[in-house]
């Protein structure tokens, strides 16, 4: 009976992910509230729920973040991040600062404990990449003066991440102050070696994977991802951090077509992952969180213009890119539901999935729509100020 009916119940899935995706693109949303969405009609305490294909689902699901993280890795070389690193620190840490406080706040005042309040710190503080890439993308913000401090700040909270996911997964084990200070080395180590490898070694590694052949080089590319995903997670260094840590050994044309030939496993496995949230999650536990999630959106939309603003401000750029920085910023997304996942998994309490997954529904969807928003506000200040004699000037920097 399991094998009659999984490929009915991963057909549907997977064809409802399609109908999803399509629904997402009339309307110019993200479609990760979608999936979110499907997730828990799918779930426990969903309208139906799946009954054979979870483990394929689960099994999915952290190929999807290896390749979400793996991919996003391959829009960065190991020189630019140092780069990066030292330019953005100070916006970085202000970003840092401010977005995560409402999240460790939070769990602080409602008696979650330390490992809780560090998850919850991390689910507010990190911007969604792929959502607001998409966005940038999709209202030609691209070429603008604040889009660097944008991207900075990605990378900068990328980086961070590298360092924050061992610490979170050493705190959820509760391996104690010497297990989590063994721990942050080993991570730290690694990082350390593997960006070593990628600034002095990229070239043997590229030569390595490289191929003549689209299929022999989608095999080692995913099979050198996966490995090293693997020995990253025995390492309590995290998987996703392993495969973004490849994704930059990578550079150049190789980067390019390893791409091209991974999207379309990333983008299946990666709504195969958010759906597989969405399955842990039971949306009758999302009613008593949502005055909390509420609170924290808006907590994390004003802190998120606030880093916008102030980093643009420091990089020269004037009121108008300022907005649009701080707009850009606004999405939450994969690498918050990365962390609600891990923290969900270890068992911390039972209200942070609903939480993490009603605070991520709610900016995956605001925040595109903001975005939009900023540009007009945007052009409404220009105006004024132009009407008032002084806007030349806002106009080209911003």
């Amino acid at each position: 009976m399991h094998h009659d009916t999984i490929l009915v119940e991963l057909g549907a899935v997977i064809l409802a992910l399609g109908l999803l995706g399509a629904l997402s693109l009339r309307f110019s949303i993200s479609p990760i509230p979608l999936y979110l969405v499907a997730g828990l009609a799918f779930g426990v305490g969903g309208i139906l729920p799946l009954t054979t294909s979870t483990e394929f689902i689960s099994a999915g699901a952290k190929i999807g973040v290896i390749l979400l993280l793996f991919t996003l890795g391959l829009e960065y070389t190991a020189p630019e991040l140092v780069g990066t690193l030292r330019s953005s620190a100070p916006a970085g840490l202000v970003d840092l600062v401010l977005n995560a406080a409402p999240g460790v706040a939070a769990a602080l005042i409602l008696d979650w404990g330390v490992a809780a309040a560090v998850a919850l710190g991390g689910i507010t503080y990190v911007t969604s990449s792929g959502i607001t890439a998409k966005v940038l993308g999709d209202l030609g913000w691209l070429g603008n003066r604040e889009t660097p401090v944008v991207l900075s700040l990605l990378v900068f909270e990328d980086l961070m991440m590298a360092l924050y996911l061992p610490i979170l997964t050493a705190l959820l084990a509760g391996v104690g102050l010497l297990g989590g200070t063994a721990t942050l080395a080993i991570a730290a180590a690694t990082v350390s070696f593997v960006l070593l490898v990628a600034l002095r070694f990229g070239t043997i590694v590229e030569r390595f994977v490289a191929s003549d052949s689209d299929e022999v080089l989608l095999l080692k590319v995913l099979g050198l991802t996966l490995l090293v995903a693997g020995v990253a997670e025995v390492l309590q260094v995290s998987a996703a951090v392993g495969a973004f840590l490849v994704g930059i050994a990578l550079s150049g044309p190789l980067a390019h077509t390893a791409r091209q030939l991974l999207m379309p496993l990333r983008d299946l496995f990666a709504a195969v992952f958010f759906v597989f949230f969405g399955l842990q999650t039971d949306p009758r536990k999302l009613p008593p969180v949502l005055g909390v999630a509420a609170l924290l959106v808006v907590c994390g939309m004003l802190s998120k213009l606030a880093t916008g603003w102030i980093a643009a401000a420091r990089a020269g750029v004037a009121v108008p890119g300022r907005i649009r920085a701080g707009a850009a910023l606004l999405p939450r997304g994969e690498f918050n539901i990365v962390i609600a996942g891990l923290a969900v998994a270890a068992g911390t309490n039972a209200k942070l999935g609903p939480l993490a997954a009603a605070y991520v529904l709610m900016l995956a969807v605001l925040g595109p729509l903001m975005a939009r928003a900023a540009e007009p506000l945007a052009r409404l200040y220009v105006r004024g100020r132009t009407r008032r004699g002084g806007g030349a000037p806002d106009a080209a920097a911003g």
